[in-house]
């Protein structure tokens, strides 16, 4: 049995990761047919069902930050995930970045977390990541993402030398998952601008199930 997720119902082999439990279960309504809860522990909720093309699906928040979400994709591992797309937000370090763009990671820099930080560098899977990118509509764009400890808030708290956005996650989530022997590949919303200008909460709504329902294309693919 895994060390934090107590699941309920099954788990299948590929999964969508977020880390906010209330957007786990507006893609699960979103993409899932008949969405079973299959983990309420720790308030990380997690829904399997079936895709309208018959294919099973789970949607898996991950809490805040890279620790929480590397101990998830660990148990995620062990009850069976195999593939994972992140759905995450991010906020624009890069100034032609505006709230509602989507970011597609091609590396990630880990500036402190679960990969160690120093500005390692980690990749996503380039075969799920080239799928992804196929599958999402405009505007899409590729870049790095820059994965802090912290929010990120325009100050100089964190010592990112590159990177067109920062997130939370992505970088510990990568590194993970290829510890683990997992495809893993990731998409961000822009929330905020690096003018500070933010993305209100119909607009994220909007593009989260837009890249969902490319990450579910992808996964059934």
């Amino acid at each position: 049995m895994p060390s934090r997720l107590r699941p309920t119902a099954s788990v299948a082999a590929d999964a969508i990761l977020v880390g906010d439990p209330g957007r786990a279960l507006m893609l699960a309504q979103e993409l899932l047919e008949q969405p079973k809860m299959c983990n309420h522990a720790r308030g990380l909720w997690g829904y399997t069902g079936k895709t309208p093309a018959g294919d099973e699906l789970t949607l898996q928040s991950t809490g805040m930050g890279g620790p929480s979400a590397a101990l998830i994709l660990a148990d995620l591992a062990e009850l069976g995930v195999r593939r994972a797309i992140r759905i995450g937000t991010c906020t624009a370090l890069a100034p032609e970045l505006q709230p509602g763009e989507r970011l597609l990671v091609t590396e990630a820099h880990a500036w402190g977390g679960a990969t160690g930080g120093g500005g390692s560098v980690v990749h996503p899977d380039p075969t799920l990541s080239a799928r992804l990118r196929e599958a999402l509509s405009e505007p899409v764009r590729p870049g790095i993402v820059a994965s802090l400890d912290t929010l990120h808030s325009g100050g100089t708290e964190a010592p990112v030398e590159e990177g067109e956005a920062t997130d939370m996650q992505t970088a510990a989530l990568l590194d993970r998952g290829r510890l683990l022997g997992l495809a893993l590949a990731a998409v961000l919303v822009v929330v905020e601008s690096a003018a500070g200008d933010q993305l209100d909460d119909d607009g994220l709504e909007r593009a989260a199930k837009s890249a969902g329902r490319a990450a579910s294309a992808v996964l059934s693919a």
